[in-house]
């Protein structure tokens, strides 16, 4: 039990701390694309960062889900690299399917995997509001000025 919570703790700090350091990226892009994202025209520009935002999630959530396959495929949890795949996918995004389950020894990696996609989406989502928000209202105080 303690030899899973400690892998489970060490696999959710590295995913967060992956995530935190694309948080900070994205921060230093916006600031420094401020000026154009609050000159006119201001739809499209707010589409761009709403699909650049998207396609960051789509990326952070990809590498943190690798992450934790390629733990349990290096730790022999599950039989192929795809079952470790498809696992870690199920349970990081907390559809969990039933399909396919991890051995008793380890079964508290599943949950942990499952808590750890429910904080990340968490993060990546609030991050994507802020980066909208910030943005809109760069675009509407631009307006004021004029």
């Amino acid at each position: 039990m303690f030899v899973q919570i400690a892998i489970g703790s060490l696999l959710m700090l590295t995913t967060i701390s992956l995530t935190g350091a694309t948080l900070l990226v994205v921060e230093v892009l916006i600031r420094r694309f401020q000026p154009w994202l609050t000159r006119e025209p201001h739809g499209p520009k707010l589409a761009i960062v709403l699909i650049a935002a998207a396609l960051w999630v789509m990326g952070v959530v990809t590498v943190d889900v690798w992450t934790w396959a390629l733990a349990f495929d290096l730790l022999g949890i599950l039989p192929t690299l795809e079952s470790s795949v498809y696992f870690a996918l199920v349970s990081f995004t907390t559809l969990g399917y039933g399909d396919l389950v991890l051995p008793q020894d380890w079964r508290l990696l599943g949950g942990m995997c499952g808590a750890n996609g429910f904080m990340i989406f968490g993060f990546v989502i609030a991050m994507l509001v802020e980066a909208l928000r910030h943005v809109r209202l760069g675009q509407i105080e631009g307006r004021r000025r004029k």
